[in-house]
């Protein structure tokens, strides 16, 4: 740190004050100080620097081992937010979301020194657990149970089915069907609610319930037998896999979309848009959720106090050609 304040000219406390993203430096001081550190290839020396401030620069994640897109997604977006910050990321994957699981991924995280800990938890068997965490650890729950006090950050998933099953009302559909996610997760409980909320805010008659897990194939077999319903003309799938399991089987069985059956999916995975058709969709900014599960947890950290007990954050209709008017029939 000496010689890159020698090279550029600055004090020692100004190469900090750069490292540090302090905003009290001139544009043209951070701009010399970066150079100087880009020329004699400087790297800041974490250990050292936990020593020194008695903060790790570590942030601890505990989530589940899946590959299922919205949660591996917030996993990849909150280790950009937090290499933004600063921070490095250590990742403490769990093959169940329970007691015993995530209890024992908490304690190596502790064991490791890390300044704070996120538990991607969207599902109720985590609940308890988290409660049971030591009080002092600086945590964040993603998706969690909005029932419980733990700092939690979400997408408002109730809002983005509302948003969803609106859009196929508003198209002219009397009404629309639903294939959900597994029972025991936040994410399918919430766009089951708004779901309903929407259909009888509308006045429309609520069908009955097509629960699912969140794979194509599920998708698939609940959609062979919506495809062989006649009064069936819009379907809201609680994730975009599952959308791609419906406008199968809606294929195979003779009728098109939009022409015959809308539907719409949740999440906006990369692929939705070459589905045949463009799959309309509700997409979460899963960016978003990431920063401000970062900002939460960092006010924990610098003052060791609380402050948002609960942020939601609102996902965007992206409107394709899977949905039409009954008109089209």
């Amino acid at each position: 740190m000496t010689d890159v304040a020698r090279l550029a000219g600055v004090s020692h406390q100004t190469v900090s004050r750069v490292l540090n993203g302090h905003p009290n430096v001139r544009e043209k001081t951070r701009l010399r100080v970066q150079a100087a550190i880009a020329e004699l290839g400087y790297r800041p020396n974490r250990a050292a620097r936990a020593l020194v401030t008695g903060r790790s620069q570590v942030i601890g994640v505990v989530a589940q081992n899946t590959t299922l897109y919205g949660p591996a997604s917030l996993l990849a977006a909150l280790e950009q937010a937090a290499a933004e910050a600063g921070f490095a990321v250590s990742v403490g994957s769990v093959r169940n979301l329970d007691h015993q699981s995530i209890s024992a991924a908490v304690e190596r995280h502790l064991g490791h020194r890390v300044a704070g800990i996120v538990v991607i938890a969207p599902v109720e068997s985590a609940g308890e657990a988290l409660e049971r965490l030591p009080k002092d650890v600086p945590l964040v729950t993603i998706d969690g149970d909005p029932q419980r006090p733990v700092p939690l950050v979400t997408v408002d998933q109730v809002a983005g089915a509302r948003a969803a099953t609106q859009h196929l009302l508003e198209a002219g559909h009397r009404t629309v069907w639903h294939v959900s996610g597994p029972p025991g997760w936040f994410d399918s409980a919430g766009r089951i609610e708004g779901w309903r909320e929407a259909l009888q805010a509308a006045g429309a008659e609520v069908p009955p319930l097509l629960p699912a897990d969140w794979s194509a194939a599920a998708g698939y077999r609940c959609g062979q037998m919506l495809a062989r319903m006649p009064e069936v003309t819009a379907v809201f799938a609680a994730n975009d896999h599952l959308a791609l399991g419906v406008l199968r089987a809606v294929h195979e069985h003779g009728r098109r979309v939009p022409d015959d059956i809308s539907v719409v999916g949740f999440d906006d995975v990369p692929e939705a848009s070459f589905f045949i058709p463009p799959l309309t969709t509700i997409q979460p900014d899963f960016a978003a959720v990431a920063r401000a599960s970062l900002e939460m947890l960092l006010t924990q950290i610098e003052t060791d106090t609380v402050g948002a007990l609960r942020q939601t954050i609102a996902p965007t209709l992206v409107a394709r050609q899977s949905v039409a008017g009954p008109a089209r029939r």
